[in-house]
């Protein structure tokens, strides 16, 4: 099928991805939200270069993660990944990441994972874009031998307030599922949420600011749960 056909096709599509956007809300609303086993409390920040060269897509990002009360720096995440226009909306990659985690007190790991992503701009649905980012990740760590794989599907819908220049109202929720087991701590099943909400800012060119409340809730061993309440700086760059 063409890049021109699947443009074409975008009204189906669009059916299909809000069916997906209202499971994804239902995640978001019903996944457990009392008797949390742990709390934490979070600083995000991510820097993510990106751009097209004719088909070619490109971007490269790094993730400093600040935990334990926002006290100490606990991850820092690199990714990159390079994908072709398969039409005007709709964009594949395939990538690599290497993540340094630490924790207190325990010894520190890294972690490296091949992926492929499929990225789509679904197209205006209620005064706002409706997009989507589907991942499959091939995960290794350092302190164990197994290999784990897991799917994210995010939904994201941004909404103009006023003026183009002005900031935009963003919501997006993200649920990870983890195929298997791992020797490493990867448990098959449900393996955690991501939902955030806050404002998508316009910078110089295209690039863009998107600055939030983001909360991750995280299954842990015996169905506890940890919610992690984090505030959320990502910059966008597009040269």
């Amino acid at each position: 099928m063409t890049g021109p056909a699947l443009d074409r096709a975008t009204p189906g599509f669009q059916r299909l991805l809000m069916i997906r956007f209202l499971a994804v809300t239902a995640v978001a609303l019903t996944f457990p939200t009392a008797a949390f086993a742990e709390r934490d409390e979070s600083i995000w920040t991510n820097v993510t270069i990106m751009g097209n060269a004719g088909k070619a897509a490109y971007f490269v990002e790094v993730q400093p993660r600040i935990g334990n009360g926002a006290s100490s720096l606990q991850t820092v995440l690199y990714r990159a990944g390079l994908g072709t226009q398969l039409a005007s909306n709709l964009t594949v990659y395939a990538g690599f990441a290497h993540i340094q985690n630490s924790a207190e007190n325990k010894p520190g790991s890294n972690e490296e994972r091949l992926f492929g992503q499929l990225s789509w701009t679904i197209g205006k649905i209620g005064g706002g874009t409706l997009s989507s980012r589907t991942r499959l990740e091939h995960r290794r760590s350092s302190i164990g031998g197994d290999t784990g794989w897991r799917l994210r599907d995010m939904i994201r819908y941004v909404h103009p307030i006023a003026r183009a220049q002005d900031p935009r109202l963003l919501v997006w929720a993200e649920p990870f599922v983890a195929f298997n087991d791992t020797d490493w701590g990867a448990r098959k099943g449900f393996d955690q949420l991501r939902s955030f909400a806050g404002f998508e800012i316009p910078l110089p060119g295209k690039s863009t600011l998107e600055a939030g409340y983001m909360n991750q809730r995280t299954n842990l061993t015996g169905g506890r749960i940890k919610s992690n309440h984090i505030a959320s700086l990502t910059f966008f760059i597009r040269p």
